[in-house]
């Protein structure tokens, strides 16, 4: 999780309300949360569309 929180500069517990939130995805291996680069990029994405629409 470290790498997801320095990638999106947020905080952990920002991250998990957006994993919470359903926003951004994850799998769990074990014990361990795991976020994929698609999962990412799919969430970089959806902020800029955001971003964009409530521009217009």
């Amino acid at each position: 999780m470290p790498e997801v929180m320095n990638l999106l500069s947020m905080s952990r517990s920002v991250i998990y309300e957006q994993i919470r939130a359903g926003r951004l995805r994850s799998v769990t291996q074990g014990r361990a949360r795991l976020v994929s680069a698609a999962a990412i990029a799919d969430y970089v994405t959806l902020l800029e569309n955001e971003t964009m629409r409530s521009n217009a």
